[in-house]
């Protein structure tokens, strides 16, 4: 937070900074640290677009009506109002020459846009322009314009190289326009892939599982405002139940302190609310991302369940399917961009979603997983 903060005041005073793209599971945080960071941001007056890309939405639709706001706030400051009205005309001509190509496209805008702004209807060179005016206006009041994306991996390739486009040229005019996005790991290839200079533009640091001292602290700190306590014991179990990772850290914090009686809270307590704590992350973190899978896919991903947490080789799982590789492909592609496993290097398949093994063996039980219906 620290180092992106610093980030954010150098790009304001129009010096060069690189954004930051955070990357990790699901459940390390990444979402809370990017609301974290917004909120300081906007605390210390700079300008936000804050977008979460849902699949099959296009990102003109996402940034088109927050960058609307943000415009509309630039445009209440006197140093900043001329140039935020540009910007709004500009956003006006970007809307209407794509309303057409991206199809969920929809944003009001009071002023007419202006010949040649923003509207040839190619997204690279009009986001580009559009980000440029909408820079142009932040820089008048000194301000930065921060773009906070989140699940960036669900961006299609084509959005992604045009955001990345609009970006370097707006590191090149030393304009006040920085992203700082999250998603899963694949996001880094992704970035690479749509352009290979991503990474000349971007960190990437990775967010993962907490440590055992961040554990204790975790646990410890609430329980103790609550006017109790919990024994090392305990908080090594539920360390080592969590594997460190913070939501289901959190989720073991609310059950113990429900089933706890007595300070302080014991490993007895931890074992006590092992079946509330299974029966909470089954339904509200595991079972709304398996349900979106297809049966094939399900198959795929149980296979991997068997061989542990991974990542396994692509030829392990096929084998346990009695299936060719290549007949898997397809299935293996479209469980990657469902964001479900991602591919940590050549070959290799990993679960985005951790201890996911552990729910898939609770929930397909019978042995003929393997077998087509």
């Amino acid at each position: 937070m620290e180092r992106l903060l610093v980030a954010v005041k150098r790009v304001a005073i129009r010096n060069q900074a690189r954004g930051a793209l955070i990357v990790g599971l699901r459940g390390v945080g990444k979402t809370v640290l990017l609301d974290r960071i917004l909120a300081e941001v906007e605390e210390e007056g700079h300008v936000t677009v804050r977008l979460e890309a849902p699949e099959h939405r296009s990102l003109p639709s996402l940034l088109a009506p927050e960058l609307r706001i943000a415009l509309l706030q630039l445009s209440k400051e006197e140093r900043s109002r001329e140039l935020a009205q540009r910007g709004l005309r500009a956003l006006a001509g970007f809307a209407k020459s794509l309303k057409v190509k991206f199809g969920d496209l929809e944003v009001g805008i009071d002023l007419e846009p202006e010949a040649g702004l923003a509207d040839n209807g190619d997204l690279e060179h009009d986001l580009t322009a559009l980000l440029q005016a909408a820079g142009q206006a932040a820089a008048a009041d000194d301000k930065a314009l921060v773009l906070l994306i989140d699940e960036l991996q669900y961006v299609p390739e084509e959005q992604l190289a045009s955001l990345i486009v609009a970006l370097h040229r707006c590191a090149q005019k030393k304009l006040p326009v920085l992203l700082i996005g999250a998603g899963l790991p694949q996001l880094r290839a992704q970035m690479g892939k749509a352009k290979s200079y991503a990474e000349r533009l971007f960190e990437f640091p990775e967010i993962g599982p907490l440590s055992e001292e961040a554990v204790a602290d975790a646990l410890r700190k609430p329980i103790t405002e609550g006017g109790a306590d919990i024994t090392a014991e305990a908080v090594r179990l539920v360390f080592e139940k969590t594997e460190g990772y913070a939501y289901f850290v959190q989720e073991w914090g609310k059950q113990i302190w429900d089933v706890a009686e007595l300070s302080p809270i014991g490993v007895p307590d931890v074992e006590n609310a092992s079946d509330l704590v299974v029966a909470s992350l089954d339904e509200s973190f595991f079972l709304v991302r398996f349900d979106r899978c297809t049966p094939s896919e399900k198959r795929y991903l149980r296979a991997m369940a068997e061989l542990g947490p991974g990542p396994h080789r692509s030829g392990d799982i096929a084998q346990l399917l009695n299936r060719d590789v290549r007949q898997l492909g397809k299935t293996r592609n479209d469980l990657i961009t469902k964001g479900m496993i991602w591919s940590p290097g050549h070959g290799d398949t990993a679960f985005t979603v951790p201890l996911f093994d552990q729910f898939l063996k609770r929930i397909i039980r019978d042995q003929d997983w393997a077998r087509e219906n």
